[in-house]
């Protein structure tokens, strides 16, 4: 039984997607919070799930495979969606704070998408454990965490006004960009050296 929760955590995470989806999308004065409350959950499940897998010493093929495909599909989902919010209601911060988060999120993503990339290709060589998670890497995801939630609720009301929360998770986003690219670089450059003519050509094969 034991085995069996961190894999079900990381299938809620999957299941949390569209609830999000549908908050997010909701007109509703509450669907904000809603929306950010679902994420902040989803978060918490790949938190619990490893810890879990760990601790228990239950941790799966599948569970590895699952989990991070989970989590990159939940933050690009997210990201996506505030992009596109934020395009679409940019009269109401100031000018370039969609461009700047459209910029984070196109970086963030990419990462994601380099990084699977190498990570697959190192695991292919026997190498895979050359580039696991660092801690650049777990402050990245932990500061984009809380930037992401942030913009999601970006309540206008809330302590102060004037959309400081929208703005201070920007700049959260900022540093976790700085971060995300930090990172990235630093998995390339151990993986480059693996990158010889002959393991070229196997990845072509």
């Amino acid at each position: 039984m034991l085995k069996k929760i961190p894999n079900v955590l990381t299938l809620l995470r999957v299941f949390l997607i569209p609830v999000y989806i549908i908050f997010f999308l909701l007109p509703n004065e509450w669907s904000n919070l809603a929306a950010a409350f679902v994420f902040v959950i989803a978060c918490f499940t790949d938190l619990l799930d490893g810890y879990l897998a760990r601790k228990w010493k239950v941790c799966s093929k599948f569970g590895a495979f699952l989990d991070p495909v989970a989590d990159k599909i939940m933050v690009c989902v997210a990201l996506v969606m505030l992009v596109g919010w934020f395009s679409a209601h940019k009269d109401d911060y100031y000018p370039g704070f969609s461009i700047i988060l459209t910029i984070c999120s196109v970086i963030i993503i990419s990462r994601e998408i380099v990084i699977s990339a190498l990570r697959e290709w190192m695991a292919e060589i026997g190498k895979r454990g050359l580039v696991a998670v660092s801690w650049v890497g777990k402050w990245k995801t932990a500061i984009q965490m809380m930037a992401i939630a942030g913009l999601i609720w970006r309540d206008k009301e809330l302590i102060f006004r004037d959309n400081w929360m929208a703005n201070l998770s920007l700049l959260l986003m900022l540093v976790a960009t700085s971060l995300t690219i930090w990172s990235m670089v630093s998995y390339l450059i151990v993986g480059i050296k693996y990158m010889d003519d002959d393991a070229g050509q196997a990845s072509k094969d």
